[in-house]
């Protein structure tokens, strides 16, 4: 039996057919706003059920539970706010009630939001709770900080999806990856969070979790990352090169997950585990500084943080440790693995590669396999072209 959604439902606010049809006529009509494609993003998983059993934009006594007790006021397990923040200007312009048609920076009517509330919220608070700093330096407190200090409130509508068509083939909905999972016979399925491409040390830990369940779902984030992170363009090509070379056909799927990155190091790996459970994980992995950013978190505080929610999460939680290269035993292992002393390990972090890579050197095979870093060297080598 498939594992149930977070909430016990899988939530759907996609509207369809005539209903979508009639919907998009009366949005035209309705007052507009102009909304981030962060926000885009956000709709897209409310809307497909990723964020079930969210069906909008967290009112006020969900928000204050979520910064405060990692939790929706119902109780259940949840800790990022999904929130629209608009300056007080724009939040002045609605009346509780009416309805919105939410529009995309590309004009596109995405969605459409009955407003429920408008409230006033603490930056800092949140900046502190969520993301563990108040620095304006952390990417996801300097997103948080540019926002409109109102929220509005209310189940969504949504009428479009985003455009992922360059994806097209790793597009699909969590009703979608529980169908596919049900065809293949995988009744344990471990799910991949990476905004990264992967090197060794990942593909050793997706491996090892591979020895115990019947399938990975690798779902890298495709959403807003930071401007010095590798595309995803670049790293969905790596994706394929690495899975097409080392990994067994039969037991693997690559999909995309359509999300911004909020690099909210802990919280974070709890949405990412909550997420991979709605589309239908029963297994997620959080490694070394899941979701990290900086020195902003411990090494394993993810790992930490996650392991109070477990039993209520209802997915099993898979810990590694720092993976690395050893030339003493000639492969791959962990502090747990193996017995040899640091000198003996070939650690390279991604900051490293990505500095290697750029200027056109590939990185050792004990970290990268060679077709992932050709991939890599030529990508980035446009990228700084086209730059």
């Amino acid at each position: 039996m498939a594992i149930s959604a977070h909430g016990g439902e899988l939530i759907n606010r996609e509207l369809t057919g005539k209903e979508r049809e009639d919907a998009l006529k009366q949005a035209q009509s309705l007052q507009s706003l102009q909304v981030s494609a962060w926000t885009v993003s956000d709709l897209e998983l409310i809307g497909i059920g990723g964020f079930s059993p969210l069906t909008g934009f967290m009112g006020q006594a969900d928000y204050e539970n979520v910064i405060n007790q990692t939790r929706l006021d119902s109780g259940l397990v949840w800790s990022i706010p999904i929130t629209l923040g608009v300056s007080t200007e724009e939040a002045d312009r609605f009346n509780v009630g009416e309805s919105i048609a939410l529009k995309g920076e590309d004009g596109v009517i995405y969605a459409t939001l009955k407003l429920e509330e408008k409230y006033r919220y603490n930056k800092e608070l949140e900046a502190q709770n969520v993301y563990g700093t108040t620095d304006k330096a952390h990417p996801g407190v300097k997103k948080l900080y540019e926002r409109g200090d109102v929220h509005l409130a209310g189940p969504i509508s949504l009428l479009n999806r985003p455009n992922h068509d360059q994806f097209a083939e790793f597009y699909k909905d969590p009703s979608e990856t529980r169908q596919l999972f049900e065809e293949l016979g995988w009744k344990t399925i471990v799910g991949f969070q990476t905004r990264n491409p992967v090197h060794r040390a990942h593909e050793y830990i997706q491996k090892c979790a591979l020895e115990t369940v019947d399938g990975l779902l690798l779902n890298p984030l495709v959403g807003e990352t930071k401007s010095d992170d590798i595309s995803a363009e670049i790293r969905m090509e790596s994706y394929q090169v690495i899975l097409k070379h080392y990994y067994p056909k039969d037991r693997t799927r690559l999909v995309i997950y359509p999300a911004a990155m909020r690099y909210a190091g802990p919280k974070e790996a709890v949405l990412h585990a909550i997420v991979r459970k709605n589309y239908g994980c029963t297994h997620f992995i959080v490694g070394r500084d899941h979701a990290g950013v900086g020195d902003y978190y411990g090494t394993y505080e993810a790992q930490e943080f996650i392991s109070q929610f477990e039993p209520e999460l209802g997915i099993a939680i898979m810990k590694f440790e720092h993976a690395f290269y050893c030339t003493e035993c000639g492969n791959m292992g962990t502090p747990k693995t193996c017995p040899h002393d640091a000198s003996a390990h070939i650690h390279l972090s991604g900051t490293k590669v990505r500095e290697l890579l750029r200027s056109g050197q590939k990185p050792p095979k004990e970290f990268s396999r060679p077709e992932v870093a050709e991939v890599l060297i030529k990508g980035m080598a446009q990228t700084e072209a086209h730059n």
